[in-house]
């Protein structure tokens, strides 16, 4: 699944660095702390020293490492993948000890931003009217040769798979797959089948510098787009030249697949760059934002790295799958915290070092 919606700002924290620094200058005279941990005690440490790894659903953690055993090449030769293979079902005791013995926890180093994504269900048409007017299309023979998002728009539309509302088809194509629901009961699975290459812009920001849209209803660009369909929302859209184009899957009711070709796991499986991570690599998140008003304050859990998206970049950077329908997509829009990152190594036995 190839997407991401991002009108997000990664919050900074320098300037609590800078006051903690004029206060700790103003107390000359107080006691030093103590030297701080050099770089080869950070390097790794327990998986109980992990925060939040108390509160954790360690049989859910376990099911993950299973996932991820069967999905990364790599992973899977390890002799802890075969073990975790062997124990189809523990008990959440049974799951903590094996992964505390089996695993490290090595902080990756800096600060980023958790995003949330999910997989919409939308309305659509087999037939062209005046209010499902989108073409959901296929991809060309080269996607990446097409124009931008003005210039697919005006192309013919004889070979569209189906139609949809245009505000919809654009926040489709923002999570890269979904399901479409037709009047006569059928279903299909718009997946990602490529884009034209460009990148991605979230048109959030050109909304709010226009005053259109006010910063604390970047939310509800949806129904802004809806309320405005036509030129003026057709010309908002545009500001974003990225275009996906999708085939369709038969919907079995399951969850998608990522980029990785394994099925998601709803609030377990993440969107990386793969750049800087490849896939099945499991790694946990520590992502705060406790002032966020109707968001989680937190997310702190283990998760694989399945899919990726073209606005996901950086090694401290993730998109965290929330499952399926308008449940998934409320909590999705309210995702945008700091995050921390450590990447999960295992053990070909305990006690050993870390796999590089």
């Amino acid at each position: 699944m190839s997407r991401r919606f991002e009108p997000r700002v990664i919050s900074q924290r320098g300037w609590a660095a800078s006051i903690a620094a004029l206060l700790l200058a103003a107390c000359a005279h107080a006691s030093l702390p103590p030297p701080a941990p050099t770089t080869a005690a950070l390097a790794s440490s327990s998986m109980a020293a992990l925060p939040g790894w108390d509160a954790e659903d360690h049989t859910a953690a376990f099911a993950v490492v299973r996932h991820a055993c069967a999905t990364s090449a790599e992973f899977r030769d390890t002799r802890t993948c075969a073990d975790a293979m062997a124990r189809p079902r523990l008990s959440d005791a049974e799951a903590r000890t094996f992964l505390e013995q089996r695993f490290r926890a090595e902080p990756i180093a800096g600060e980023g931003l958790l995003t949330g994504y999910f997989a919409p269900t939308y309305e659509a048409r087999w037939r062209r009217d005046a209010v499902y007017s989108a073409p959901v299309r296929p991809a060309p023979a080269d996607p990446t040769a097409a124009p931008n998002r003005a210039g697919i728009d005006r192309w013919p539309s004889g070979d569209a798979l189906a139609w949809m509302r245009p505000e919809d088809l654009f926040f489709l194509q923002v999570q890269g797959s979904g399901t479409l629901t037709f009047p006569d009961g059928g279903r299909a699975r718009a997946v990602y089948a490529g884009s034209n290459g460009l990148p991605f812009v979230a048109i959030a920001g050109p909304l709010i510098a226009e005053h259109r849209l006010a910063p604390s209803e970047a939310g509800t660009l949806h129904a802004w787009l809806a309320a405005h369909r036509g030129p003026e929302a057709d010309a908002a859209m545009q500001e974003d030249p990225r275009y996906i184009f999708f085939r369709f899957e038969t919907d079995d009711g399951g969850e998608p697949r990522g980029a990785a070709g394994a099925p998601l796991i709803a609030g377990r499986s993440i969107a990386v760059d793969p750049a800087a991570h490849p896939y099945g690599e499991l790694l946990w998140i520590d992502a705060e934002d406790p002032s966020q008003r109707g968001a989680r304050p937190s997310y702190r859990r283990l998760t694989a790295a399945l899919d990726t998206g073209g606005a996901i970049k950086g090694e401290v950077r993730a998109d965290l799958y929330l499952g399926r329908g308008e449940a998934a997509g409320e909590e999705a829009a309210r995702v945008r915290h700091d995050l921390k990152l450590y990447r999960i190594v295992p053990l070909d036995d305990p006690g050993d070092e870390p796999r590089r």
